[in-house]
């Protein structure tokens, strides 16, 4: 009963659609009709601004670290808290507050191993850092880290369920960028500006 109690909260959490409220309540508009039409943290970077946008995505990778933290205060095992974590990731991309829909899973990924996965998950971070500050795409840094976390985790860590969702969101971010594999292959993907 407390666990299904915690995949609620987890849900209700990671679907708070961030870049949508943040983006109606201080600039009164909605991100999901500008740039990509996507709802996440770097479409939201791009409508709203800098500060704005790095608030939406602090917001979504909360959404990630924080049901796990609270989670783990009430004895859970392990392997609940890596579903849980599936459960945020999808709560984001298919959020009921926004029809079902979202952003791409990116940002709350970073929050749910930044807490089951904490060393790997910020060599990865940096990573993707370097890839996105040297080619200037965001979406091909979220592809090379998601191709390469469950690779890490597989060498890393022995826990089965670990391994499983590290392959099921790698395969999932990848999927869900697949608008942008399209566009970096044929040269036309937006350049992200720092």
């Amino acid at each position: 009963m407390a666990f299904f109690c915690f995949i609620v909260l987890t849900y209700f959490i990671g679907a708070i659609p961030s870049g949508v409220w943040i983006g109606k309540a201080f600039k009164g508009v909605d991100v999901r009709d500008y740039g990509s039409k996507n709802s996440g943290a770097t479409n939201s970077y791009r409508v709203l601004g800098a500060k704005l946008g790095v608030a939406v995505l602090i917001m979504d990778v909360l959404k990630g670290f924080i049901p796990l933290y609270i989670a783990s205060k009430f004895n859970l095992v392990y392997n609940d808290l890596v579903i849980l974590g599936l459960v945020a990731i999808l709560a984001h991309t298919f959020s009921c507050f926004i029809s079902f829909k979202g952003g791409k899973g990116v940002a709350t990924s970073l929050g749910v191993f930044l807490f089951l996965i904490p060393v790997i998950t910020l060599i990865l971070l940096a990573i993707f850092i370097l890839v996105a500050y040297f080619t200037k795409y965001v979406s091909l840094a979220s592809i090379t880290a998601a191709f390469l976390l469950p690779i890490f985790t597989f060498f890393t860590h022995k826990d089965s369920y670990l391994f499983a969702l590290s392959v099921i969101i790698a395969v999932f971010v990848i999927y869900r960028h697949k608008t942008n594999i399209s566009r970096l292959l044929s040269g036309t993907e937006n350049k992200f500006k720092f």
